[in-house]
């Protein structure tokens, strides 16, 4: 590692980091987001790390994650403290000879509170209800808010030593070019 490296650096010595990726790991990358409903979500408050597992949507371009979190969890009460976050995801362990070879996706960014009276609140609910129907009672309870995670940078991992750096606009086109080959 050279000496004038900061943490940030060594990605960008890294040589098993990838610059583009194949339209196969594409795929990957979007059906991983898409079909994810639980993800870990990792928070950050007074230098005490705390890892948890949420529910989440997606939206459909991958600009954003919505949660609906209790003010109750501790990782929300972080949250309103820190806003910074990170989002992960994995395929599933389905008795794979190596995990990791299984692929993965962690996202970094920051959660806001999609707020009841913000103009798009009532369409982000509809979403995320969507998604999570059994989840519409929790909507009353006063606990609860809609947060939007957005992502500011990505790192997929499709594999053991093949990893990839994903700006958000480079998951916002892989949302396009997966709905083109699906239609």
């Amino acid at each position: 590692m050279c000496p004038d490296q900061g943490r940030r650096g060594a990605l960008a010595y890294n040589p098993r980091m990838k610059n583009h990726m194949t339209p196969e790991e594409k795929q990957r990358v979007s059906a991983l987001l898409r079909a994810s409903r639980w993800a870990a979500l990792a928070t950050a408050r007074d230098n005490e790390p705390l890892a948890t597992w949420v529910a989440v949507a997606p939206e459909d371009d991958l600009s954003g994650f919505l949660l609906h979190l209790s003010h109750l969890a501790l990782h929300t009460r972080y949250l309103e403290t820190n806003p910074l976050a990170s989002l992960s995801f994995t395929e599933p362990d389905q008795g794979a000879s190596d995990p990791q070879e299984l692929a993965r996706i962690s996202l970094q960014g920051r959660v806001e509170i999609v707020a009841r009276d913000a103009e798009g609140y009532g369409a982000a609910r509809q979403y995320y209800l969507a998604r999570f129907p059994a989840a519409a009672q929790t909507f009353d309870f006063a606990d609860f808010a809609l947060l939007r995670f957005v992502p500011t940078t990505a790192r997929y991992v499709s594999g053991f030593g093949s990893v990839h750096r994903l700006s958000p606009d480079a998951l916002r086109a892989l949302a396009t070019e997966s709905k083109g080959e699906s239609s």
